[in-house]
């Protein structure tokens, strides 16, 4: 499975950006999907997860009401809505497919593919 992220970029603090995460080489529904990021100098961590069929989400503490994230499986990608971004938001935002994981999607350990990144810089 080959993963692409997209729709990164330089942000004002406060405002929006919706990443996105296109798939091919397998069976997209087949696969929990799940964003992380890394901040400079920081381990990458989890920010949200989703279900292969999108029925169950899960996400970290930090975007709790801020970030949603969603799948189309017809079009084999996932996204990531992020509001009111802020500084502490600023890092390399990776996608990563798991084929047998489960609730709540946040052991990196677990994913088997893992995109390229794509760099959300928020400006205070």
């Amino acid at each position: 499975v080959q993963l692409v992220e997209s729709g990164g970029g330089l942000v004002q603090a406060g405002g929006s950006l919706r990443l996105s995460c296109a798939a091919s080489g397998g069976a997209f529904s087949w696969y929990i999907m799940a964003w992380f990021r890394q901040a400079p100098g920081k381990e990458r961590e989890f920010v949200a997860g989703i279900s292969r069929n999108g029925g169950s989400t899960s996400s970290a503490d930090s975007v709790k009401g801020r970030f949603t994230i969603s799948r189309d499986n017809a079009k084999s990608t996932v996204y990531l809505q992020m509001n009111n971004l802020n500084p502490e938001d600023t890092a390399v935002y990776y996608c990563a497919a798991d084929r047998f994981g489960s609730w709540p999607y946040d052991q990196s350990g677990e994913y088997d593919y893992w995109g390229q990144g794509t760099l959300v810089t928020v400006s205070s």
